[in-house]
């Protein structure tokens, strides 16, 4: 099983749900974040070396700290997976390559006008993985 995470509370949710379906299934879970330094951000940042790798370095110490706790916690196997590149079309490769069963991500609540715009990670999944996807909905969606 492959779950997308990030540091939010949306990648916690994403985390936990795939640990009790993991459980339940008795499968192991790959945690993958996917570190992505927007193109606008490198523009911004132009002519500083190193800026986007220490960007990304800063990315994956936040969200392992956050998840770190909850993968020690759960009573699965859950590997850390760190990656480059687009977050969807990295979660879908990885999911190919481990000949995943399930992806399972989350969602940011950000509205069907700044999903249209912005893109959509659970969207790209949903459309390209090679397996099943569970989208897991953002406690404050849905209220």
């Amino acid at each position: 099983m492959v779950v997308g995470v990030d540091d939010s509370p949306a990648g916690v949710e994403a985390l936990t749900t795939a640990i009790e379906y993991a459980k339940k299934l008795g499968a192991e879970v790959d945690a993958v974040f996917v570190s992505h330094v927007p193109a606008t951000v490198l523009a911004a940042m132009g002519g500083v070396p190193n800026v986007g790798e220490e960007f990304a370095a800063t990315q994956r110490q936040q969200v392992w700290a956050r998840m770190r706790p909850v993968m020690d916690a759960a009573p699965v196997t859950v590997h850390g997976v760190d990656l480059e590149g687009y977050p969807p079309d990295a979660l879908v490769a990885h999911a190919a390559l481990v000949d995943a069963d399930l992806v399972v991500v989350g969602t940011r609540g950000r509205g069907e006008l700044a999903s249209l715009l912005l893109g959509s990670t659970s969207h790209r999944v949903v459309n390209h993985a090679p397996c099943n996807v569970l989208v897991v909905r953002h406690q404050e969606e849905s209220r």
